[in-house]
């Protein structure tokens, strides 16, 4: 497999780089997606605050459950996903190459999160 980043929406702001380059050296994924959704929420145009991963990598192979790919990931973006951080919301999905080549030659891929259905109400509204 060949190593892969993509960035949704054409590209990336400073968050997505600051993402995408500490997944990259905490994991050496042989595939990456950064995907911003921060445009399926009710926050300002161009933000940085909702996130999607796929990692897919060798290193997962001794963290053997989700939740323990997800804690590595988490530590791995701990300064982002700080109650003080830039990211609201991060969506993970943490796989081994085996796992991720099943999962494509079932014809499956990973979608988008759901639109936001609200929130609490906190935010601006978009313009």
């Amino acid at each position: 497999m060949s190593s892969a980043t993509r960035f949704s929406s054409g590209g990336g702001g400073p968050v997505s780089e600051a993402i995408t380059t500490k997944l990259q050296q905490a994991f050496s994924p042989t595939h990456l997606e950064v995907r911003n959704e921060s445009h399926m929420h009710n926050v300002p145009q161009n933000s940085e605050t909702h996130f999607k991963v796929i990692v897919i990598s060798d290193k997962f192979k001794d963290a053997k459950t989700p939740i323990k790919r997800h804690r590595l990931i988490n530590e791995t973006l701990r300064e982002e996903v700080a109650a003080d951080g830039p990211v609201h919301a991060l969506s993970i999905v943490a796989m081994t190459p085996d796992k991720w080549q099943a999962k494509l030659d079932q014809g499956e891929s990973v979608g988008p999160s759901p639109n936001c259905r609200g929130g609490d109400g906190s935010l601006p509204p978009k313009h």
